[in-house]
């Protein structure tokens, strides 16, 4: 089994380092250590830190840190628009769409999203797609945190206007013609795909990416629940740009 991975905001210099905190507590009485185990520290931003326990106290963990390196980021970014979706779907989304390797996720007030992101509510609903992000990414051994948008959420302007910059744009359409497997994708810059709430995408919103430069694509016949259609495109092109 892989070297678990604790998420720290630098690495360390020195040769020693105590993780404490609520990774330290996690470390220490969670998974319960031991001296000897090899343990992964990581910044989050790419930076990579490998070490051994050498001695584990009452909520920490003191390391010999023996290596550090640094993985470089992907390219192309892979930025996924999620509409917001009712209870825990949108959690689920974000946990699978981290473990397989999204770069960003922007969470979409779309006009058919039944959960509305509104005032103290949307930002402790933005706060658990982060908290997820995390932990999704620590159990994935990433090195590279992806980015939680929103400030909680995006408009369908907002999201138009990020659609009209990127590399490549497609909205995910169970009535599109093309299919996501065949689509031309770009060597660099961001790929952007937008995935719909539970009632889908309307036809107003549809229009404005379309105008904005993205090409609806299909994924196969089935449609896929909002919490799964992400997880499935972002699969095929982790597949088709030799991320897996």
């Amino acid at each position: 089994m892989s070297a678990p991975l604790f998420l720290v905001d630098d690495l360390p210099a020195a040769s020693r380092y105590t993780l404490g905190g609520k990774e330290g507590h996690h470390a220490a009485d969670v998974q319960r250590l031991k001296s000897g185990e090899a343990v992964l520290l990581s910044d989050g931003r790419g930076g990579l830190a490998q070490g051994e326990v050498a001695a584990v106290g009452r909520g920490s963990v003191d390391l010999l840190i023996s290596e550090r390196s640094f993985i470089s980021a992907g390219d192309p970014r892979l930025v996924v628009v999620q509409g917001i979706a009712k209870g825990d779907r949108g959690e689920l989304a974000v946990q699978a769409m981290t473990e397989i390797g999204v770069d960003e996720i922007v969470p979409w007030a779309a006009s058919r999203s039944v959960a509305q992101w509104r005032g103290d509510r949307g930002l402790r609903a933005r706060e658990k797609w982060v908290a997820t992000a995390r932990e999704a990414a620590k159990q994935a051994r990433r090195a590279w945190l992806p980015v939680v948008g929103g400030d909680p959420d995006v408009s369908t302007k907002k999201v138009a206007a990020r659609l009209g910059t990127v590399a490549a744009a497609f909205v995910l359409h169970e009535e599109a013609s093309d299919r996501l497997t065949a689509a031309k994708l770009p060597e660099s810059g961001e790929i952007a795909l937008v995935v719909g709430p539970e009632g889908g995408i309307s036809d107003q919103e549809l229009g404005a990416f379309v105008a904005a430069g993205a090409h609806p694509v299909k994924l196969g016949d089935s449609v896929l629940r909002t919490s799964t259609a992400g997880m499935a495109a972002l699969a095929v092109l982790s597949a088709r740009l030799d991320r897996w």
